[in-house]
């Protein structure tokens, strides 16, 4: 078999641990769902001001935010800490000494996180409306960048988690302030502090979530973002290639 062929067979026995583990299928798809509902429940009546030209209602605005903060979740959260798991457990070393090339292995968890990431968009999860035309296309970009760029993230972030303990902890720390300060939680609107958008601008949540925004809310479309995103995938990448690491740290 080729190399994309043994990904593709190993996408299936990935798939099949994902779910057979419901708390990673509850945390993925229903932790989500589960803060719409709050956060439009307690703020849904309300407008967010995105110029000083347009706004919507705050629980259209929520839409777009969780479905960023769902593809975050399943691509960047889901495999710092399921990798880091495997790592400190053995499974990764046992694999490494298997026939199965170490790039099928990592690429299978991508593709299988790309699947998840994408596979609650629309009607079915979130009760919204798909973009049509060129800002289907534009939105698809966006989301395939983004998830594609998480994964390599998630997978670069294990190098600096020392154990399955600490990986919960380091992961939620790296991803949660910038989640806040990109108005993923709390919608910033028009009049936020220069010095919020400044720093959220230099990391990759603020960008994919602006992209996320203008395909769900009509706001412009900036090919920059994903330029950014892209940036740091690739960062992403190079560190992963340097520092991954298949042998437990304890």
């Amino acid at each position: 078999m080729n190399a994309t062929a043994l990904t593709l067979s190993q996408v299936r026995y990935t798939n099949k641990e994902f779910w057979r583990n419901p708390a990673s299928a509850f945390f993925i798809f229903a932790f989500p769902l589960m803060f719409l509902v709050i956060f439009t429940a307690l703020l849904g009546n309300g407008t967010v001001h995105l110029s000083p030209t347009q706004e919507v209602k705050t629980s259209t605005y929520y839409v777009a935010a969780m479905a960023s903060f769902g593809v975050i979740s399943a691509c960047y959260t889901n495999i710092a800490i399921s990798v880091s798991f495997q790592r400190d457990t053995g499974v990764l070393k046992r694999i490494n000494g298997t026939p199965l090339p170490s790039s099928a292995f990592l690429g299978a968890r991508m593709v299988q996180a790309l699947l998840v990431a994408t596979a609650g968009f629309g009607r079915a999860a979130y009760s919204a409306s798909i973009p049509t035309g060129l800002t289907l296309l534009r939105f698809l970009v966006m989301l395939l960048v983004g998830a594609a760029s998480f994964c390599a993230l998630g997978f670069a972030i294990t190098a600096v988690i020392p154990n399955t303990d600490a990986a919960p902890a380091i992961v939620n720390a790296s991803i949660l302030p910038l989640l806040f300060l990109s108005g993923v939680f709390i919608p910033l609107g028009s009049n936020a502090p220069a010095w919020i958008v400044w720093i959220a601008k230099i990391f990759p949540v603020w960008h994919f979530a602006q992209g996320m925004q203008a395909g769900f809310l009509g706001i412009p479309f900036h090919w920059t973002d994903v330029l950014v995103v892209a940036a740091w995938g690739l960062a992403g990448l190079l560190l992963s290639v340097r520092f991954f690491s298949w042998e437990p740290r304890t």
